[in-house]
């Protein structure tokens, strides 16, 4: 959520910060601006609600913005109403300093009151307007040692984008749990919340750590710690092409990503099997750990907590031991029960998302072993965790994850295979199928990707209902609360998923003469009352579309309107193999309703607040 773009060098600093926003806004938000600074002009604002070329416009249409140094950010409404008052960049009251800001100030009330008592006007209702003018209050012609005491002031988490009318040669960066990325160039000095907003101008970039203040000019960039004492910074170098982060000639980024799937599998999993076995190079966890596991939790919020539930059914299956799975956002309000023998699995796509790294911080903090699963490279999480595996599954730019859930759930299936297999949980045999059914997983999944006619037109059969239930048992339960998430999150159709027995528990009551229910009876060994459960919403009256493997079809069909089929795999893998029609049946289903596919209503692609 939010995007922070920041510049300072030798050319023009509003084409590249207008640039830089763009492909920001896939993260989500209702609003936009730019803070522009020339020594002719002074400091140059221009912010507006609503979607970004709308400020696009503004800057297009009205008085150029001249000037190398500035700051850009989309806004993802927390404090206050989207509105062009709320909007940032925020300004301090004499108009000297543009604040720019991700996160939420916590204890913003208390500095308001305080700043309102020395006679501020405020004119938002956002907490990151507090900032700007207490920067004013301890300003004395250093901003840097003003962003200094500020930060000795403010709680809560931020990433910071300032500039300073008085200072025109520095922009200042500071962060703490929020992510921000600078990045070194010819061109001059770059600040962002994400990678792709800046990964045309350069692959040279750092990470900032929690608590420290970097100050870029034209020439290079200074990071200090709180105490502004200076920190050497490693660079990273960004391998993967701009063209990662385009569309590509598809319509959205959605479906171009959902035809990636295959691709970004093999990128996880195939670099990771030498000679028939799993290697995972880096992780610390040795076999004396592994074999003394008694527990492992899962953390994760949205579609990662789904395969979270998938992977607490293929886990326990592997290693007969407990697998509880826990939403990010209540574990460290639960007082969970952890110890040394435990092991905790984080989930993260962007590996930024606030509650899950709290959660994280709370499991490390009672004695237990934490891997984090993200797809982002040195992310907050990624660094914090005990040991970390990526799943390369490349940018992904849509708001509703497809290829980041598929990649989380095939190394969370490599995992529980490793240490089943170091457990001595599963025979030779068996291990040496399973990694034959996971090199065979990306061509099944191709074959799925070219045969979707059925699905668009299901799709424009059913696009008009406007609730939809998913069922289905087991694994295809923990399919079902992804497939009825992507439907709700991208085309605003009210859909839940159930476990399909329970449905006599009050669900039923809710099926009437033409609801949808969307079955799934993937799962072989529960296939026959999955059956029933059919059986029973038909009798409601309910049109049933069915999602089932090839082999089961003739027998669904016998019951249902409509039938989607998947190739036959081990049950371990079918969730994979599973997920890409119904991520399908939801983008078709938007379509035709003529949603805003790539950018849902209210929705943020990173979550970094709580």
């Amino acid at each position: 959520m939010c995007g922070i773009v920041g510049y300072i060098g030798r050319e023009a600093a509003a084409p590249i910060l207008l640039d830089g926003l763009q492909r920001l806004e896939y993260r989500g938000y209702d609003s936009a601006g730019i803070a522009v600074h020339s020594e002719q002009n002074g400091l140059q604002i221009v912010k507006t609600k609503g979607r970004l070329q709308a400020l696009v416009d503004i800057v297009s249409t009205g008085k150029p913005l001249t000037g190398t140094m500035g700051i850009g950010h989309t806004r993802w409404a927390t404090h206050g109403e989207p509105s062009d008052e709320n909007s940032h960049p925020h300004v301090s009251e004499d108009g000297r300093i543009a604040v720019v800001h991700n996160g939420i100030i916590e204890n913003y009330i208390q500095i308001k009151e305080f700043l309102q008592g020395k006679g501020v006007q405020f004119r938002s209702q956002t907490d990151t307007e507090v900032i700007a003018h207490l920067l004013e209050y301890y300003y004395d012609g250093d901003i840097l040692q003003a962003v200094a005491s500020v930060l000795h002031i403010i709680e809560g988490s931020y990433a910071l984008g300032i500039i300073c009318a008085e200072e025109s040669s520095r922009l200042i960066a500071a962060r703490k749990d929020s992510p921000l990325i600078l990045g070194y160039s010819e061109k001059g000095s770059f600040l962002a919340s994400d990678v792709t907003a800046i990964i045309r101008h350069t692959r040279d970039v750092s990470y900032m750590e929690d608590g420290e203040i970097a100050v870029l000019d034209e020439n290079g960039i200074r990071v200090f710690n709180t105490m502004l004492e200076s920190v050497e910074k490693e660079h990273s170098f960004v391998d993967w092409e701009v063209s990662a982060a385009e569309k590509g000639g598809y319509e959205h980024f959605m479906f171009k990503e959902i035809m990636e799937q295959p691709e970004a599998i093999r990128k996880t999993a195939f670099s990771r099997i030498v000679d028939g076995r799993i290697v995972f190079e880096g992780l610390h966890l040795n076999e004396e750990f592994i074999q003394s596991l008694k527990k492992i939790h899962i953390i994760a919020c949205g579609s990662s907590y789904h395969v979270g539930m998938v992977g607490k059914c293929n886990l326990e299956r592997l290693l007969r031991i407990p697998v509880e799975v826990s939403l990010a956002s209540e574990f460290r309000y639960a007082e969970p029960i952890l110890d040394q023998d435990d092991l905790v699995i984080v989930i993260s796509q962007s590996g930024e998302t606030l509650d899950t790294m709290a959660a994280m911080r709370e499991a490390s903090r009672l004695g237990a072993r934490t891997l984090a699963i993200v797809n982002v490279v040195g992310s907050s999480i990624a660094k914090q965790a005990h040991d970390v595996l990526y799943t390369w599954a490349g940018p992904e730019i849509a708001v509703a994850t497809t290829k980041a859930y598929s990649t989380q759930l095939v190394l969370l299936n490599m995992l529980g295979i490793y240490f089943a297999d170091v457990r001595g949980s599963l025979a030779p045999a068996e291990y040496d199928r399973l990694i034959r059914e996971l090199l065979e997983l990306p061509a099944k999944m191709e074959q799925l990707l070219e045969k979707n006619g059925d699905i668009q037109y299901y799709a424009s059969r059913y696009f008009n209902h406007e609730s939809v239930f998913f069922i289905g048992r087991n694994l295809d339960y923990a399919l079902s609360l992804e497939g009825s998430l992507k439907l709700k999150e991208i085309s605003y159709i009210h859909s839940e998923a159930y476990a399909a027995g329970e449905l006599k528990h009050g669900t039923i009551s809710l099926i009437v003469p033409g609801t949808l229910v969307v079955a799934v009876g993937t799962y072989g060994k529960l296939f026959d009352k999955a059956m029933s459960n059919v059986i029973e919403v038909k009798a409601r009256g309910a049109d049933v579309l069915a999602l089932t493997t090839e082999d089961r079809a003739p027998e669904m069909a016998k019951y249902v309107d409509a039938v989607l089929t998947v190739p036959s795999a081990d049950d371990l893998f079918l969730p994979n193999l599973g997920v890409v029609p119904l991520q399908l049946f939801a983008y078709y289903v938007a379509l035709h309703r003529g949603c805003d596919i790539d950018k849902p209503r209210n929705l943020a692609k990173s979550v970094t607040v709580e």
